[in-house]
């Protein structure tokens, strides 16, 4: 997430300003503050004294726009791979955050695990993107809603709406070693980690603050050879 564009800065300029605020090359930068304040004050020295007095007039004011907004995603949890517990608050996430993956998984389900080790390396990569997973049991209603029956279960929030989703490994080669490229390059034809097609047609749901997050007893099922028996999500 660039703040400039670097061909117009001078090389050290665009090489500090990249390590202020994109804290998705560095997943430790988010519990450094100190050096984001070393790195603020190196920058500001060196706008200072370019010769462009454009630079000097208008880059220091975008640096503390942008530096805003990372902070405030930083605060959001961007960057990290986060559980979420609580179903409203899963609910206000994927409605409100522009890109959001949402990972539903059980526990019984050995490829639920697969499938954490992938995004949590993903998550600090693509920033502005939210990553969160959620046990299925403790939004009954939201899977009620997303029609949600195999796990694991990858969906694809884009400005609120469901734009994709991936159901088990079998569009990752149906292997449980596959690397975690494999994963990447299919994030991002959803558009979820950058522009691309979707697969599924729009999910849009409302929820209003006198709504009863409730369902009936429905069953899912793991995908794969060694996941392959049902169970009740209310036994």
């Amino acid at each position: 997430m660039p703040i400039f564009d670097d061909e117009s800065l001078p090389p050290k300029v665009a090489s500090l300003a990249a390590r202020l605020v994109e804290p998705n090359n560095d997943p430790k930068k988010f519990e450094d503050e100190e050096d984001d304040d070393a790195i603020f004050a190196e920058l500001e020295a060196e706008i200072e004294n370019d010769d462009s007095a454009t630079l000097r007039e208008q880059g220091l004011d975008r640096l503390k726009q942008e530096m805003a907004k990372v902070k405030e995603m930083q605060d959001n949890a961007h960057g990290r791979y986060m559980e979420i517990t609580n179903e409203k608050e899963v609910v206000r996430i994927s409605a409100n955050e522009p890109r959001c993956i949402v990972h539903f998984y059980h526990t019984n389900f050995r490829r639920c695990e697969i499938m954490d080790k992938h995004l949590a390396k993903l998550a600090p990569k693509y920033f502005s993107t939210r990553f969160i997973r959620v046990f299925v049991e403790n939004i009954p209603w939201l899977v009620e809603k997303l029609v949600i029956k195999v796990l694991p279960c990858v969906v694809c929030f884009v400005d609120g709406v469901s734009k994709d989703r991936l159901i088990g490994f079998e569009e990752l080669g149906n292997n449980d070693a596959f690397d975690t490229a494999v994963l990447e390059l299919r994030l991002t034809q959803s558009g979820v980690i950058q522009k691309g097609g979707n697969k599924f047609g729009p999910v849009t749901y409302n929820i209003s603050s006198s709504s009863s997050l409730s369902m009936p007893r429905r069953t899912l099922r793991g995908s794969g050879a060694q996941d392959d028996e049902e169970f009740d999500l209310d036994d």
